[in-house]
């Protein structure tokens, strides 16, 4: 599905990313764990488009596109959700996922599946009935957790092959968490969505993840399969 090869990216004249290679499977999660610092949320960045990489290659399902624009990356199938919940907080909730449904922040909607923009939405409601019941509500007067379920539905409001989660679970209460959890391992189960994933907890990522990549300094120090069975070997990776 989504091939990092070699990645080399970073601000100005600091490289953050020495040539990192990751693989997110098809129909499956792959975990990308490490210290803060590491180059996490930049290697999610130069996958997305809006960090322009000074070498290596990205590829979506075979097709190079390390020089597309973000919204052309969205228009084959990506969706990102960074970090801090974001949203547009005077408008309702049900307005923050119509606006996304509708096309009207610059990206064409994806019609694939049942209803459009309006089946779309619905479908995102039913991940998240707390958000059909806040419907009314400014996105602005909701909770952390709330406002992160927002920024994920409005992501699969687009109907992704691919999600970029950026530390979905930072900064949420517990009760959120284990909604937000079990959210994107119904998601990763059903099927028809790889998740690229950047996750504090351990035990999390890997029960999600069919692969995972320990950061180290913004290289790959640590490979392999997920499931709770890989979790003594990343916390010891970690912890060096």
């Amino acid at each position: 599905m989504l091939e990092i090869d070699t990645l080399r990216a970073g601000y100005d004249r600091t490289t953050v990313l020495h040539g990192v290679s990751v693989t997110v499977p098809k129909d499956g999660v792959a975990a990308v764990l490490g210290h803060n610092g590491a180059g996490k949320s930049t290697l999610l960045r130069a996958a997305v488009g809006l960090l322009k990489p000074a070498g290596g290659t990205v590829r979506l399902d075979g097709e190079d596109i390390t020089r597309l624009a973000p919204h052309e990356r969205v228009a084959r199938g990506m969706a990102y959700v960074p970090q801090g919940q974001q949203s547009f907080p005077h408008l309702t909730t049900a307005e923050n996922l119509q606006l996304v449904a509708d096309g009207r922040l610059g990206v064409p909607p994806r019609r694939s599946g049942r209803g459009g923009g309006k089946g779309a939405v619905a479908e995102a409601l039913d991940l998240f009935p707390v958000l059909r019941e806040l419907s009314g509500r400014r996105a602005g007067l909701l909770s952390g957790g709330q406002r992160q379920q927002l920024a994920l539905a409005r992501a699969l409001v687009t109907r992704p092959r691919l999600l970029l989660l950026d530390e979905p679970t930072e900064g949420i209460q517990p009760s959120v968490v284990a909604e937000i959890e079990e959210t994107i391992l119904a998601l990763a189960r059903r099927g028809g969505l790889s998740v690229l994933l950047v996750e504090q907890h351990v035990g999390f990522a890997l029960r999600a993840a069919r692969t995972y990549h320990v950061l180290e300094a913004g290289r790959v120090t640590s490979s392999g399969e997920g499931g709770s069975g890989a979790e003594q070997t990343v916390r010891a990776a970690l912890s060096v």
